[in-house]
C-alpha cells in the first residue's frame, strides 16, 4: 500500500502546479481498493470544469504512475 500511495502523491506532485496556477490545489485522502479519494482546494472546489479536471487531469496522471487505479473520486 505504502508503493501507491507514493506513486500517487508522484502523480499529485506533478499535476498540482497546475491547479495551484489557477488558485487552487488538490490532496489525497484515502486510497481504497483501486479508488483514489482526493480533495480540491481553493478555486478548484467553485470551478465549473472541476469535474473535467479530475476525469482528464488527475485520473489521467495517477492512472499513469498506479496504473493499478481504476477511479478517482472527489470528497465534497
Amino acid at each position: 500500500m505504502v508503493e501507491v500511495k507514493e506513486q500517487v502523491e508522484q502523480a499529485l506532485d506533478e499535476i498540482r502546479p497546475f491547479l495551484i496556477n489557477d488558485g487552487g490545489n488538490i490532496s489525497l485522502v484515502a486510497i481504497e481498493g483501486d479508488t483514489v479519494i482526493v480533495e480540491l482546494e481553493g478555486n478548484c472546489i467553485s470551478c465549473s470544469v472541476n469535474q473535467m479536471t479530475l476525469q482528464l487531469g488527475v485520473e489521467t496522471t495517477i492512472k499513469k504512475y498506479a496504473p493499478q487505479i481504476k477511479k478517482v473520486v472527489k470528497v465534497n
